[in-house]
């Protein structure tokens, strides 16, 4: 498999788990009254996943082949 199709499938993956990640099911079971830090577990939430799936695509377009 080539370069360009391996990185297309894994961002593709990337995708998928960030649709699970901030899908209805999931976020309905961390909203609650709970704070992180000061910051509603919700939001907590949110920003982690986005940050998480960021972090994700940068290592897998930086990544060097080899």
């Amino acid at each position: 498999m080539n370069r360009q199709r391996l990185t297309g499938s894994r961002l593709a993956a990337i995708f998928l788990l960030g649709s699970v990640l901030l899908n209805y099911p999931l976020l309905s079971l961390i909203d609650s009254q709970a704070d992180v830090l000061g910051v509603p577990a919700l939001y907590a939430y949110v920003f982690a996943a986005w940050g998480g799936l960021i972090a994700l695509m940068v290592a897998v377009i930086e990544r060097r082949g080899g």
